[in-house]
This record gives structure tokens, C-alpha cells and sequence, in this order.
């Protein structure tokens, strides 16, 4: 898969989904319940319910692209209590969420700008 931050937009389906859908099932959640084109320059993510799967879709100029992640031991940190059915992350957020930790409750550091030095 490309790496995160070479997509302009990425959006988690916060919704569980049956893992069984590939492209075109997925895709149609993407137009549904998303309301998203499918084929824009960006990466739409799902979840099964256990949390140990996680599907991207995304379109690769000739065609759809699925990638897939299964945890052995684990789950994915997948933020439930948001209000949103889909949320945009940022790509450091999609990276965060990969390496399992949770994306509500980590926040980098404030960037600084300063004007004048004293």
C-alpha cells in the first residue's frame, strides 16, 4: 500500500462491516453511507467487529486497490465514541492507529511559530 501520507484525505468508517465485502461491496459503502466517490484521491477505511481486521480501499488511477491488516494478538485502537459515522484522520493518525495506539487520546505537540526572538 501507498503510505499514509500520500493520501490528501483518509476516512474511517466508524460503522463495523462485514469483512466478507471486497471492492464492490465496499466501494457501495463508500457511495451509501460515506457519500464519497469511490475513485477520488483518497483512502477509506473499515473494520470487522472484533477490531483484529482493518480493509483500505483506495483508487490507483487504473483501478481499486484493497489492502488488508490482520492482528494475531491484538485489536485495532478504532474510535467509538465520536459522534460521526465517518471520521477524517490525518496521516499521522492512519500511522498511529496501525501501530495500535488510539487516536483519540494521542495528541502531538503544539507547533510553534514565533514572530521575534528576544
Amino acid at each position: 500500500m501507498r503510505e499514509a501520507r500520500s493520501f490528501p484525505e483518509i476516512y474511517l468508517h466508524k460503522k463495523f462491516v462485514d469483512m466478507r465485502k471486497n471492492i464492490n461491496g465496499l466501494s457501495q459503502i463508500v457511495v451509501d453511507e460515506m457519500k464519497h466517490n469511490p475513485c477520488d484521491e483518497a483512502l477509506f477505511v473499515f473494520i470487522n467487529k472484533s477490531k483484529c481486521l482493518m480493509k483500505c480501499l483506495y483508487w490507483d488511477r487504473t483501478g481499486f486497490a484493497l489492502w488488508q491488516k490482520r492482528l494475531e494478538k491484538d485489536r485495532f485502537r478504532w474510535p467509538q465514541k465520536l459522534q460521526d459515522d465517518i471520521i477524517k484522520v490525518s496521516s499521522e493518525q492512519m500511522e498511529w492507529l496501525l501501530a495500535g495506539l488510539d487516536i483519540i487520546k494521542a495528541r502531538p505537540h503544539e507547533a510553534l511559530r514565533f514572530e521575534a526572538f528576544s
